[in-house]
């Protein structure tokens, strides 16, 4: 995910009254990067731009979801898809999450809010992900102090032998 505080959303729907529902949810929602594409095409055309999240319906005209999800993650593996679909098809579903989709989602009235979790989960996986700068450097810091300790605390009987005696 980018570095920035709101990751980079993709909403690619062909019905464009749904996918003006999508982002307006979204914009409620507090996400304020967002790019809504009326094909995958169009998507396509714009991975330069290397989004976090890409949201996207299964069916639409020209090339379906999977064919987008195959060619954005070979230029950006990096990018969470979350297919929006009216095809309730388990088959389906099991397709787009063996080709490295998140999750997939069917439109119904509860779709708009299991979105919102969905892209809460991938914020936060996202932010687990690799170590923060300052653990790399600490980790080395405190073993160095460690030893110096372990050290100095050994030599002392050496360096005052009169009040170390056993």
């Amino acid at each position: 995910m980018q570095t920035q505080d709101y990751p980079l959303i993709f909403v690619v729907e062909d019905n464009s009254s749904y996918n003006r529902l999508v982002v307006s949810h979204l914009r409620l929602n507090k996400f304020q990067r967002i790019e809504c594409f009326l094909s995958g095409e169009e998507c396509l055309k714009n991975l330069y731009k290397r989004p976090d999240i890409v949201i996207q319906d299964y069916h639409m005209n020209g090339i379906n979801g999977i064919e987008v999800l195959k060619a954005s993650k070979k230029s950006n593996p990096e990018a969470e898809f979350i297919f929006l679909s009216g095809d309730d098809s388990y088959e389906i579903a099991a397709n787009t999450i063996k080709y490295g989709a998140y999750d997939y989602l069917i439109k119904d009235r509860f779709a708009l809010k299991k979105l919102i979790v969905a892209i809460n989960k991938i914020s936060k996986i996202h932010q687990i992900g690799p170590p923060k700068k300052h653990f790399k450097i600490g980790i080395p810091f405190f073993l160095i102090t460690f030893a110096l300790v372990i050290v100095t605390l050994a030599s002392l009987p050496i360096i005052f032998p009169k009040i170390f005696t056993f």
